[in-house]
């Protein structure tokens, strides 16, 4: 009798600590838990950031200006980069980082010195490190294209704490193991390699001109590169030797954009195309898995992203009024079409 009682108890507690448990793991950490941020570059009167979660209905087209009410975020809002539960908003044009929860999207803290043009960033061990275009070759040809820095920044206390300069042009980060690897597309033919222990140039490598969008996938750098007139091509840099291979597109597919790794296969962008290949492949096909109807002036898609088995467009528009974000299966079925903010050019994920 005594024995059923014990094990009754001890299945009781069980069945508690299980059901506690659940419950845990079910409750929302805030009202942009789990879906996407797509940011919205803007113009010269300010950008913003909407959010569709992933069950493609929760939506809002300003999360900021809803949760900060009639805070300034920023104009030409670049890029977002995540450290433990917090996000970080460049907004280049104004010199700003705006930090704010990431599920709450409740303001923490600005950092508004030490950043000249801060373009995109990443975090490790308590450290941010944000590209700085600084000044432009056209407003300053003297050192416009050599005198970009990471700027280093203490996310203790939201502080720039040293910067590295780079001696040369820069724009996209990327971060594996305590390297940072840097693309410029306009006015650089390498990959600049950046020690975060040493915070010290190292040998940069030469993959050629027009390198953009990049990904890490198993010790291999991935970057697109699309010199104008020239075929595309996907360089990969076997990270462990920096050893170079190259896959060249066919002659179709110039001016190639938006490379984005998901599961097996590369994808990537042409005009209104989005296009896949097996990440082994030695050239992809020049058919599209779809096309989509843009509403831009330009005719291509700003923003681009793979994840969760759907595919994420942003079309740019006009610039000057709202645009379109879209989501299609990874076949090309339209599953959601948003209006969102002007110029959206990203989207990040919270989950």
């Amino acid at each position: 009798m005594k024995l059923t009682r014990v094990l009754l108890v001890a299945f009781t507690f069980a069945f508690l600590a299980s059901c506690t448990n659940e419950d845990n793991e079910n409750v929302s950490k805030g009202n942009y838990d789990n879906g996407v941020f797509i940011l919205n570059e803007g113009n010269s009167s300010g950008g913003s950031v909407s959010f569709l979660g992933e069950d493609l209905t929760t939506f809002k087209q300003d999360v900021y200006g809803a949760e900060n009410v009639g805070d300034y975020f920023g104009t030409y809002v670049q890029s977002i980069f995540f450290d433990g539960d917090k996000a970080y908003v460049i907004a280049g044009g104004s010199n700003v980082i705006n930090v704010v929860n990431r599920y709450t999207f409740k303001l923490i803290a600005k950092i508004e010195t030490g950043l000249v043009t801060p373009r995109y960033g990443v975090a490790k061990n308590g450290k941010a490190y944000v590209t700085n275009a600084n000044t432009y070759s056209y407003a300053n040809p003297a050192t416009g294209n050599t005198d970009d820095f990471v700027a280093v920044i203490d996310l203790a206390t939201n502080k720039v704490e040293s910067k590295i300069n780079l001696n040369a042009t820069a724009n996209r980060i990327v971060l594996e193991g305590d390297k940072l690897y840097i693309t410029e597309p306009y006015n650089s033919d390498k990959v600049l390699v950046v020690n975060t222990v040493t915070k010290a140039l190292e040998t940069p490598i030469t993959i050629g001109s027009s390198a953009n969008t990049m990904e890490v996938k198993n010790g291999v750098l991935y970057v697109l590169a699309s010199p104008y007139g020239s075929a595309s091509k996907i360089v990969k840099v076997k990270l462990s030797d920096k050893s170079v291979t190259e896959v060249v597109f066919p002659t179709t597919l110039t001016e190639a954009r938006n490379l984005d790794i998901y599961g097996s296969k590369i994808y990537f962008t042409k005009d209104t195309g989005v296009y896949s290949m097996d990440i082994t492949a030695t050239q992809p096909s020049d058919k599209p898995i779809f096309n989509y109807s843009s509403t831009s002036q330009y005719g291509v898609m700003y923003g681009f992203a793979v994840e969760n088995d759907k595919i994420y467009i942003a079309d740019g528009g006009d610039f000057a009024s709202n645009s379109k974000a879209y989501v299609y299966s990874l076949t090309g079925a339209l599953q959601k079409e948003v209006t969102v903010g002007v110029g959206p050019n990203g989207f990040y994920f919270n989950n």
